[in-house]
């Protein structure tokens, strides 16, 4: 849908009635516009809870009622019912908003026998960094196949018959296993329906894309490949931290914190990385990187080493904290930083945008 793009809804209360993986673009996108949006529905999509949980919308967790719309500038009915989204559009237009509709509801498609996986790195999450190639792949899919830090508002630009499935995993909470997203891709694939599975950064950088390239080829489904910004790269230069610098450092390495240091499931040697002398770029790493900046420290890390936490890279809420490494951690709490976050650890992380010199 194109409305979003031309109406100015900043500042201006936009409420959306209905909370269906279809209506993920159109919601993205009017968050990104700096609307101020209430969903009302009794149930929503993963990533739409996820949106509201960060702060980024807010959920009404009911059917609606005319006292909703009184104040709106805007109703987007996505009900997925055609019946019950005219009903929102009338009254809407009992409480003089502007009213819209998007379509929920995909049509069947049946093509036995060509289907095909697409695999899309859709960039850190600012659909301006999605490739050319993985917008082109979203206007053609049959079915889209999403995850939360996907660039959603990009799912707008989706042909009004695609199906969008949400299969999005908020830490520690909601998630769709990763064997039942490889089972309905091929399940989708074996329809004959061109699949796109749109991930954030790129599918191959802890994206799991290694995994489901795997299942789809070993059932004989053909698999093509769109690599993404990774945000391992891009939330630091979203930040001004350049990752290497040839009078600081000569390379940079990328980890992931999901597990803390003494996990029986890590397999990372802290020690190494403590002396690498290069810069240390932390993934999936908020709830472990007090673990993680104790560890370093113990094996030698000077604790005056630069660090810096980027949250929401990309995206309007995006953010930095800074502090040397013995003090990021507390830092990165104290401001109330949830993922998607990355730590920059090392002497790029004192640069900060307007100086010409690090910190």
């Amino acid at each position: 849908m194109s409305f979003a793009a031309e109406l100015d809804v900043a500042g201006r209360t936009v409420v959306v009635v209905g909370g269906a993986a279809g209506a993920l673009g159109t919601i993205s996108r009017l968050v990104e516009l700096g609307a101020d949006v209430t969903v009302v529905s009794a149930d929503v999509a993963t990533s739409i809870r996820d949106l509201a949980e960060r702060g980024l919308l807010a959920w009404l967790s009911r059917p609606a009622e005319p006292a909703d719309f009184r104040t709106a500038a805007l109703v987007v009915a996505a009900t997925g019912s055609a019946d019950s989204d005219a009903e929102v559009r009338a009254a809407a237009a009992r409480g003089n908003a502007v009213a819209a509709t998007v379509r929920t509801a995909p049509e069947t498609v049946d093509r036995a026998g060509r289907g095909r996986v697409v695999l899309v790195g859709g960039g850190p999450g600012d659909p301006g960094l999605l490739t050319v190639a993985g917008l082109e792949a979203i206007r053609s899919a049959d079915v889209i196949v999403s995850d939360r830090l996907a660039p959603l508002a990009a799912l707008r630009h989706a042909r009004a018959q695609a199906e969008i499935v949400d299969v999005g995993k908020i830490p520690r909470g909601e998630f769709t296993p990763q064997e039942r997203i490889n089972a309905q891709l091929i399940e989708y694939a074996r329809q004959g329906r061109r699949v796109v599975r749109l991930k954030g950064g790129d599918n191959f950088v802890f994206g799991r894309g290694g995994e489901e390239w795997q299942a789809c080829a070993a059932a004989g489904i053909a698999v093509d490949v769109i690599p993404g910004v990774s945000s391992a790269v891009a939330a630091p230069a979203l930040a001004g931290i350049p990752l290497t610098h040839r009078r600081l450092t000569q390379g940079f390495t990328v980890v992931s914190g999901h597990l803390a240091p003494g996990d029986p499931g890590s397999t990372l040697d802290w020690a190494a990385l403590a002396r690498t002398n290069t810069t240390l770029v932390i993934m999936m790493g908020v709830a472990t990187l007090g673990a993680i900046t104790d560890e370093l420290l113990g094996h030698g890390l000077d604790p005056a080493t630069p660090a810096a936490t980027v949250a929401d890279a990309g995206m309007p809420s995006q953010r930095t904290v800074r502090a040397a490494v013995s003090h990021i951690a507390r830092v990165t709490a104290d401001a109330g930083i949830k993922a998607p976050a990355i730590t920059v650890i090392g002497a790029v992380a004192g640069f900060e945008p307007g100086r010409t010199e690090p910190t």
